[in-house]
């Protein structure tokens, strides 16, 4: 019976220990990278161009390498996931606070913000569905009007991209 305890209580520790999150906690601990996780955004849309683009070139091919295909298929898909995972978990839990209408700017802002959101997450899984580029112009152009409404016009960008 020992035996047994210890093993559930091993084999659960492992469970909970090796969980692996791929978002930043929601623990108020105030360690946040707002731009990194645009940046990350931006990231995952240029894998989803380049994973649309190799899928096209392999589809040209005779024989057809269907098993590199269904690499860059999943790929394109797990970071479309990745994007949602950003929004949602991230922005849409985390860091857009709900606003009433008393002060019409602020609110204004959170619509903003929140539609921004709504359609990156609507395009995102268009990008899962297609190997259209325009979903991925779409994106691109979504990510820089949440991130202008979110930062303002002001945000300063190392490398002046996504401006």
């Amino acid at each position: 019976m020992k035996k047994y305890f210890l093993l559930v209580l091993a084999t659960m520790s492992f469970i909970f220990i090796s969980h692996k999150t791929s978002s930043h906690c929601e623990v108020p601990c105030g360690i946040y990278d707002d731009e990194l996780r645009v940046e990350l955004i931006y990231e995952h849309i240029s894998t989803i161009e380049k994973a649309i683009k190799q899928i096209e070139e392999l589809e040209k091919e005779i024989p057809v390498n269907y098993n590199q295909m269904i690499r860059w298929v999943n790929t394109k898909e797990e970071h479309a996931t990745k994007i949602q995972d950003i929004v949602n978990q991230y922005f849409m839990t985390q860091r857009v606070k709900a606003v009433d209408g008393s002060d019409q700017f602020a609110y204004d802002k959170y619509i903003a913000q929140l539609t921004s959101l709504h359609q990156l997450l609507v395009y995102a899984m268009k990008s899962k569905q297609s190997l259209d580029l325009k979903n991925v112009a779409k994106l691109m152009e979504l990510t820089a009007v949440f991130e202008h409404s979110y930062f303002g016009e002001h945000r300063h960008d190392k490398e002046g991209e996504h401006k």
